[in-house]
């Protein structure tokens, strides 16, 4: 069974999970603080094998370069935001959000996601397109749980008023890949608490 951490990081305390089995370990949406990140994974004494992104947005890459080459491991990202990567106005770190956070520019990612199965180190999930908070929003869905990024929170949704944001184009991601899980499956999000496809289901106030 695989085993997941979450990692706050950064000024508005983005979730990095790293996930792993017996022997390996997939870094998710690594924000910021390396090191802190470094740090546990050091701890689980499982081998990185490479850093998977939900989507681009400067608070969920700021850490992507230090890590891929602390750990020579590749990067993999939905095509539709590859450019995002080196870009700061696409990812958000060029328009003065934050005076303690500088453009952030990532080089290029050495995988584009398709919308298929993986199997990483032992590792088997599926990349869903969950658009509607960026255009390149992708969920990973694996044996029994799934990661969420910025598309569903615990009883919220991702915003929709940024760069290709779309309200309905984020309930109808939800409606089609997420809620159409099994109902007792942990939803780990990009902010904030896990939550489970069932508690959404019945509570969010999006949908209900």
């Amino acid at each position: 069974m695989l085993k997941i951490e979450r990692i706050q990081t950064g000024v508005i305390q983005e979730n990095c999970y790293l996930i792993y089995n017996e022997t390996n370990l997939l870094i998710i949406d690594p924000g910021a603080e390396a090191e802190k990140i470094a740090a546990l994974i050091e701890k689980t004494g499982k081998k990185p094998i490479a850093i998977l992104l939900t989507h681009t947005h400067y608070d969920h890459i700021g850490a992507v370069e230090e890590l891929r080459h602390q750990y020579t491991i590749p990067v993999y990202v939905s095509p539709l935001e590859q450019e995002w990567l080196s870009n700061p106005v696409l990812n958000l770190s060029g328009l003065g959000r934050h005076n303690d956070i500088a453009d952030i520019i990532v080089q290029p990612a050495e995988v584009e996601f398709e919308m298929t199965d993986y199997n990483l180190g032992g590792m088997s999930f599926t990349v869903v397109p969950t658009p509607g908070h960026s255009i390149g929003s992708v969920s990973f869905v694996f044996d029994d749980f799934v990661v969420t990024g910025d598309a569903l929170f615990k009883e919220s949704i991702g915003r929709t008023d940024l760069h290709t944001g779309d309200m309905q184009q984020l309930l109808h991601s939800i409606k089609t890949y997420l809620f159409t899980l099994p109902d007792e499956f942990p939803a780990y999000s990009g902010h904030g608490d896990a939550t489970t496809i069932e508690h959404e289901k019945k509570t969010n106030p999006f949908f209900n």
